[in-house]
């Protein structure tokens, strides 16, 4: 075991550096631009919460829309529900998602000076906020060391063979034990980037991969 974990420690840091030197021929995760573009920790939040189950294009669309009329959590206060559905539109549930941005932006106001808490249990605790949002955060907005496991790094990185697992807790745990503490925030970067573009579910374009020489290729039925 000791061994296979060794292995895959040398290995996932291969795919990383490979992958950055690369990264410019990848699109970057719309929540990655933002954090480069110094938003803040509240717009990274609400924007992470609007892009669940929604496209790149689509998020940045919406969030731009939504932040020109409210930068910030007082600001967005002065509106009702349908106002930032209307905004929102058309983001994956946006009905839902603007209710959901009104109750968080009014608790931070209430509990939390309007500031977005920098730990893993407050952010838990916070509605509609799960673990992968959670350690979106820290990381992007914190810089707090973390691993965002979302369904392209839990994919690809059972493709890769760093892991075998059936659950993002679980890859997440794996990831921790094996890629160093300094590769934790831009392993999602990178795995997101290489999945929206090369290493999709279905079809993955194998031929053009930065990494294909280094991909045992599991569960891959054809790629291009």
């Amino acid at each position: 075991m000791q061994t296979i974990m060794l292995a895959n420690n040398k290995k996932v840091v291969l795919i990383l550096e490979t992958l950055e030197k690369g990264i410019d021929t990848l699109n970057a995760p719309v929540i990655t631009l933002m954090a480069k573009n110094h938003h803040s920790p509240y717009r990274l939040l609400i924007a992470t919460l609007l892009s669940l189950r929604t496209k790149d294009e689509t998020t940045h669309v919406a969030a731009s829309k939504l932040f020109s009329r409210a930068p910030d959590p007082p600001s967005l206060l002065l509106m009702d529900h349908k106002e930032i559905e209307r905004l929102i539109y058309p983001v994956g549930f946006y009905k839902k998602k603007a209710k959901l941005i009104l109750k968080i932006t009014r608790i931070l106001i209430e509990k939390y000076g309007g500031q977005v808490p920098n730990d893993e249990k407050t952010l838990l605790n916070l509605p509609g906020v799960g673990r992968k949002t959670a350690m979106l955060i820290l990381g992007k907005a914190f810089g707090v060391p973390s691993i965002c496991v979302d369904t392209h790094v839990h994919r690809i990185s059972n493709r890769l063979g760093l892991v075998t697992s059936k659950t993002p807790e679980k890859t997440e745990e794996i990831l921790k034990a094996i890629a160093p503490k300094e590769y934790w925030i831009t392993l999602n970067d990178h795995f997101v980037a290489l999945g929206q573009t090369i290493c999709r579910p279905t079809s993955p374009k194998c031929s053009i991969c930065l990494v294909a020489h280094l991909c045992p290729k599991i569960n891959v039925i054809r790629s291009r």
